[in-house]
């Protein structure tokens, strides 16, 4: 009996234990699920890098380039890295155009036939948006015209995105501002079949940096 006894006495301790340590591993749980709810995401600012590809000539040769200043002008922070994106307004001033043209020719046309053969191109401005369903984009004006382009979203880190989209410049009533450039631009945007072609598809590509804080 005094065996049953000290049987039943064991067992009882032991549930009592194990009762206690999952207790103890829960609210530590809990506690973790709290410090990672309180961590606020947010831009690191002058950080953002934007850049984009044009095309020329019936072959499609890329032609690279991007704006060395990019001016947040609204944004906020988030509980996760996408959240403090959402909302984020910006603009580009067009004097920051750089394609790394060792003639030093390109940008100044760029500039003036391009950009110049619209209406207020002193600044390329936008929103970054984040729907329901996760997925980015940006809306941008240009030329007087505010449309959507679509984004795909790659995750560098917790803190590191990039995001690439295609811009196509008949949404924004930019096909003048393409013939304009490719006139002016006309030999250099000739292919090995004799024609001069500039494309109204454009890449684009941003780099976002984000910080942490409690």
């Amino acid at each position: 009996m005094k065996t049953v006894k000290l049987a039943i006495l064991g067992l009882v301790l032991l549930v009592s234990y194990h009762c206690k340590e999952a207790k103890k591993e829960s609210e530590e749980n809990a506690t973790e699920v709290m410090a990672d709810s309180s961590e606020k995401f947010s831009l690191v600012k002058d950080s953002t890098k934007v850049g984009f590809t044009a095309y020329k000539t019936t072959e499609k040769l890329p032609v690279g380039g991007k704006f060395m200043k990019i001016d947040i002008t609204e944004s906020e922070s988030g509980s996760t890295a996408m959240d403090a994106m959402n909302g984020t307004a910006f603009t580009i001033p067009i004097s920051s155009l750089f394609t790394n043209d060792a003639t030093g020719t390109r940008d100044p046309k760029i500039i003036e036939f391009f950009f110049g053969a619209m209406k207020n191109t002193t600044l390329i401005s936008g929103i970054f948006k984040v729907s329901e369903d996760g997925k980015s984009s940006i809306d941008v004006t240009l030329n007087g015209v505010t449309e959507t382009i679509p984004l795909e979203a790659e995750k560098i880190s917790d803190t590191a995105y990039t995001f690439s989209g295609v811009m196509n410049l008949e949404n924004w009533d930019a096909l003048e501002a393409v013939a304009s450039i490719n006139k002016a631009c006309e030999a250099l945007h000739t292919g090995k079949d004799g024609i001069s072609k500039t494309w109204s598809e454009v890449a684009v590509q941003a780099e976002v940096l984000l910080e942490k804080s409690e």
